[in-house]
């Protein structure tokens, strides 16, 4: 079996009246769908520091905090079944930061150059993200979880 590619991703909460997730969408690729920041952990990169990387590089936040490590997951790539190994985070965002913007993705990431569309959703989500990427929002918040579900 191939060994899976290591992965983080990143729950970015922002608490305003309602918590709200930052996610985004690629400019110009709407089949790609609605996601949040994740991407592969470099060689010797410590997991904390990769997930804090990939938001920096797909969002161009820097403000924001890592508040825990909540789950792994072993799940194949949607498109290539390729297999990953990802980890999931809980960040917090500071209250102020911006309500929407664009950001040209920087790194060495296959998304390097592209334009991704970024705002901050409230919780909980009303649509399922791409390749499910919101399941473990109930490990922050069952009521998340609970919302998503009944919406189906």
């Amino acid at each position: 079996m191939a060994t899976p590619r290591i992965r983080v991703a990143a729950y970015v909460i922002r608490h305003s009246t309602v918590p709200e997730l930052l996610v985004f969408d690629h400019v110009g690729i709407p089949e790609a769908g609605t996601q949040v920041p994740a991407g592969g952990v470099q060689p010797g990169e410590d997991l904390r520091q990769a997930v804090l990387r990939e938001v920096a590089e797909e969002t161009g936040l820097r403000t924001a905090s890592v508040i825990r490590e909540i789950v792994t997951e072993d799940k194949p790539h949607p498109d290539t079944g390729q297999p990953r190994r990802t980890t999931f985070f809980w960040l917090q965002a500071p209250t102020g930061t911006s309500n929407a913007w664009d950001h040209r993705v920087w790194g060495d990431g296959d998304d390097s150059g592209f334009t991704f569309a970024c705002r901050y959703l409230p919780l909980p989500l009303k649509r399922a993200l791409a390749d499910d990427q919101d399941t473990h929002l109930r490990h922050i918040d069952p009521l998340w979880a609970a919302a998503r579900r009944s919406s189906h």
